[in-house]
């Protein structure tokens, strides 16, 4: 069982080109960019005069930024 997940691991990282500890710092960036989006959002739904842009434009950024780190 660990073995298997250790491969599943590992190969995942070498598809990414990646380190463990890089690919961590990457999701983490990507997770807090998607929570303060997601945060954004919420208040825009409440308030549609703020964050007209700000939503729209982060969610192209993540966008060019999943593209890229493929």
């Amino acid at each position: 069982m660990i073995s298997r997940l250790t491969k599943f691991l590992t190969n995942h990282l070498r598809e990414q080109k990646e380190s463990y500890f890089v690919h961590m710092w990457n999701a983490w960036k990507l997770a807090g960019n998607l929570l303060l989006v997601t945060s954004k959002c919420f208040v825009h739904s409440f308030f549609p005069f703020l964050f007209t842009k700000a939503v729209s434009s982060k969610i192209e950024y993540l966008g060019n930024l999943a593209r890229r780190l493929r």
